[in-house]
């Protein structure tokens, strides 16, 4: 194949693939452009395609560094890798090293916002917790989550997954089996059904507080 760069945007060859996969990874990209005549950015360009990594670290420049800085804060990291013609992690751990952050990236919650959130949570509401720790609702309510926390009961709201699940098995199930599949005391459980006005099948009483508490008697004598 003729060396000197080649006019324009020109097919890849089988042969020049190969190259490209076995020479590639051991840090030998220039090597690839003289022997197939391509220009260097091409054949990084074209490894980046084909996700080929150079086993061999390849050291930053005090240019990419200083293009590093200007644009992560603003710029999708796969963009910016792209026009580095460097991995995503590879351009996540360099800015990680500078210290570099995202104008978008999430703030990390400090231990005294944990603690005050361990606090706060079993009996305040999502807004309330927000608004005295400074964070959105949203964010609340994830890292409550993450750390498994969990209301009480009374406090905890109910779903509507968990009331599709009482309408559907109140009729042929028991309280305690509910309270069993919702994580949830058969207080709190039967307090739910009588407020939903659910009624067993095939009962001969109306009184829905009765059958309640002839149910849940029976549950406590097991």
């Amino acid at each position: 194949m003729e060396k000197g760069k080649k006019p324009g945007w020109v097919h890849w060859s089988q042969e020049e693939l190969r190259l490209l996969r076995r020479l590639f990874p051991k840090g030998r990209a220039r090597e690839i452009a003289d022997q197939i005549g391509r220009p260097l950015t091409a054949v990084r360009q074209k490894a980046y395609a084909m996700g080929l990594k150079t086993k061999q670290y390849r050291w930053w420049s005090a240019n990419e560094v200083e293009l590093l800085k200007k644009l992560y804060p603003n710029e999708k990291p796969q963009t910016l890798a792209h026009r580095l013609r460097r991995s995503s992690d590879a351009v996540g751990n360099k800015a990680l090293s500078l210290g570099l952050r995202r104008t978008d990236a999430p703030v990390p919650w400090s231990m005294q916002e944990k603690k005050l959130l361990e606090k706060l949570f079993p009996h305040n509401s999502l807004r309330d917790i927000a608004s005295q720790i400074g964070r959105t609702v949203h964010s609340v309510a994830n890292k409550a989550h993450n750390m498994g926390l969990r209301k009480p009961d009374r406090y905890r709201l109910w779903s509507n997954e968990e009331i599709n699940l009482l309408k559907e098995l109140y009729p042929t199930t028991t309280a305690r089996e509910l309270a069993d599949k919702t994580g949830r005391s058969i207080q709190a459980v039967g307090q739910r059904i009588v407020k939903l006005g659910l009624k067993k099948r095939k009962r001969k009483t109306t009184s829905q507080n009765r059958c309640w508490q002839r149910e849940t008697k029976q549950d406590r004598q097991k």
